[in-house]
């Protein structure tokens, strides 16, 4: 079993920046890949980035790519996503997942998830 607590989340001024932790525990030993996903009011739930067990490789929806950055520490059983350059679209709730997914960017294939961090930009 794996438990997820992310934290990081705020109000925020369109152009600025935050950076969301996501902290694991449990089970951290096995090689899961982790993601962050984001949901707002009214709108389903989208993919925003993940990234594998060993921090080889990273993937971006287009829509955060060149702005957002997912990296993790392992030895601190901790996941991050450094967002920069934020825009009012980006106001949603994010939350974490952990797994094994197939593809990475199906939240169906996930099978740890936090309770999310809000996140809201203001215009």
């Amino acid at each position: 079993q794996v438990q997820l607590v992310e934290s990081g989340g705020g109000l925020v001024q369109a152009g600025g920046s935050l950076r969301l932790s996501c902290a694991a525990s449990g089970r951290t030993f096995s090689r899961y890949a982790m993601a962050w996903f984001r949901q707002a009011p009214g709108k389903e739930r989208e993919f925003v980035a993940a990234i594998t067990w060993s921090g080889s490789s990273t993937y971006y929806a287009d829509s955060v790519k060149g702005r957002f950055t997912i990296s993790r520490d392992n030895a601190k059983n901790t996941v991050y996503l450094q967002m920069n350059s934020l825009k009012p679209g980006d106001t949603a709730i994010y939350s974490c997942a952990a797994g094994y997914p197939h593809p990475y960017y199906s939240a169906e294939t996930y099978d740890y998830w936090g309770q999310g961090t809000q996140v809201t930009v203001s215009s």
